[in-house]
């Protein structure tokens, strides 16, 4: 197991928030930062996602962060104070550190540190589920620890010689590192196999027009519940942070009877750091790739603003700002009547509870209006009655506005999906006539036989 994953797997006892930035040495000082019970309950919620246990809690507010040890001298004393008397077996830091400042932390401390990172790192390791996901969160985990071997201990000094492995006088660090780069360079060949079937996959689907819509959005903030939702998928709907790593590709059909892959990604936290962003580029890939995105918030969190932000910022990281963005506001049951009022008045959004349902069918309306890569179309078509495989795929792929039986043919009015109505234009009625490919001419309008008229308006 990954030495960041073991750390964090441990019974955490203790968790220390160091947050910093430069407006704060602006202001006057004041008891606490107006955010910080909101990263708090954040970061506690990774914690519990890690299956940790908290015992104690200090926070600290500064000006700049120390070089050294992040937190200063002072605070080191206190937070090890606070370590031995509540018997703490981890420390857990809601910041990056730099190999220095971890290193002069696990010297001054008495137990275990772990970062931001190395926290949201565990996570992941606990929900891989696939292959690619767990080479993932390989491949990221051995990032984060080639620069921070250095000063881990006698061993990491000690010199040794040998054949083949180790040369004269080479170092256990030194050893270590080279055994770490080997892994990573054949952790990014399996990626990169990866990433060459994944591109496979797409080109197999691209020969058959089928969009992408991909959810993206805040970690918690339902988007499996919605993927579930829209496509009785199944998948896992937990209230923990990351419960969601392997993206997940269904089908779904909508209104206007057009089929389109619905794909469900890794939700996104803030200061999510650019190395999960880099090693998870696979998985993130069906975001780049998706012709429209549903960006899903949660409407009843007081931070949703800055949450948006936040998943906007990573989307332009990878470069998917300029593609069609539709906002899915969700959990509108958890508010009040007239806030719910107020959202669902909001004609270029989608108010939501995809726990009760509510407002799925205007989310799917809006989700046909902003696919333009298969545009909906309306023609009128002259289809033999013998031609039941044409009028079974009409029926199945379109909306039949209108169906008249003149004699042995039936005259349709049909709205769908443009790349389908072309695959049958030999039937496509004309003013005066339509050839149809037995080369005999219809009329347009009712002729013999029973003359029977069906007008419909909606799906047949």
């Amino acid at each position: 197991m990954p030495r960041s994953a073991a750390l964090a797997r441990e019974a955490a006892k203790l968790s220390a928030i160091a947050r910093s930035g430069g407006d704060a040495a602006k202001e006057e000082p004041r008891p606490a930062v107006p955010d910080s019970g909101a990263a708090f309950a954040e970061f506690r919620e990774l914690v519990a996602g890690a299956g940790a246990e908290i015992v104690a809690e200090v926070l600290q507010r500064r000006p700049r962060p120390d070089p050294a040890t992040l937190v200063g001298k002072g605070k080191v004393e206190e937070i090890a104070a606070v370590a031995e008397s509540a018997q703490a077996t981890l420390i857990l830091v809601d910041h990056d550190l730099t190999p220095t400042q971890l290193r002069n932390l696990e010297r001054a401390l008495p137990v275990r540190v772990v970062d931001r990172t190395q926290l949201i790192l565990d996570i992941f390791a606990r929900h891989a589920r696939s292959r690619e996901g767990q080479l993932q969160v390989e491949l990221a985990q051995l990032e984060y620890m080639l620069p921070r071997l250095a000063g881990r201990g006698a061993a990491m000094s000690q010199l040794g010689g040998g054949i083949g492995t180790r040369g004269p006088g080479e170092t256990q660090l030194e050893t270590d590192r080279r055994k770490i780069q080997r892994k990573l360079l054949q952790l990014k060949r399996e990626l990169e196999e990866v990433r060459r079937v994944r591109t496979q996959q797409r080109h197999r689907r691209a020969a058959v027009p089928v969009p992408t819509i991909a959810l993206v959005g805040y970690t918690n903030a339902g988007k499996s519940t919605l993927f579930n939702r829209l496509t009785d998928a199944g998948v896992l709907a937990s209230s923990r942070m990351f419960s969601t790593l392997d993206p997940k590709l269904r089908a779904l059909v909508l209104p206007s009877r057009r089929k389109v892959l619905l794909s469900d990604t890794v939700g996104f936290i803030s200061n999510l750091p650019h190395t999960l962003i880099t090693s998870f580029r696979a998985t993130l890939e069906e975001v780049e790739k998706a012709e429209v995105l549903l960006h899903v918030q949660d409407c009843s969190s007081p931070h949703r603003e800055e949450q948006k932000g936040e998943v906007e910022k990573v989307l332009g990281e990878l470069g998917a700002l300029d593609k069609p963005i539709l906002s899915v506001l969700n959990k509108i049951d958890l508010l009040p009547p007239a806030e719910r009022l107020a959202y669902a008045a909001d004609p270029i959004s989608a108010a939501i509870s995809a726990q009760t349902g509510e407002g799925i069918a205007h989310l799917l309306e809006l989700m046909d209006r902003a696919l333009t890569a298969d545009p909906i179309v309306e023609d009128k078509f002259i289809v033999p009655q013998r031609e039941g495989a044409v009028l079974a795929a009409l029926d199945a792929g379109a909306l039949i506005l209108k169906r008249e039986f003149s004699g042995d043919l039936v005259e349709l009015a049909v709205a769908g999906p443009a790349s389908l109505l072309a695959r049958f234009s030999q039937y496509r009625a004309a003013k005066k006539g339509v050839k149809l490919k037995n080369g005999l001419k219809a009329r347009t309008g009712r002729g013999g036989g029973s003359g029977a008229t069906s007008h419909e308006t909606g799906p047949v």
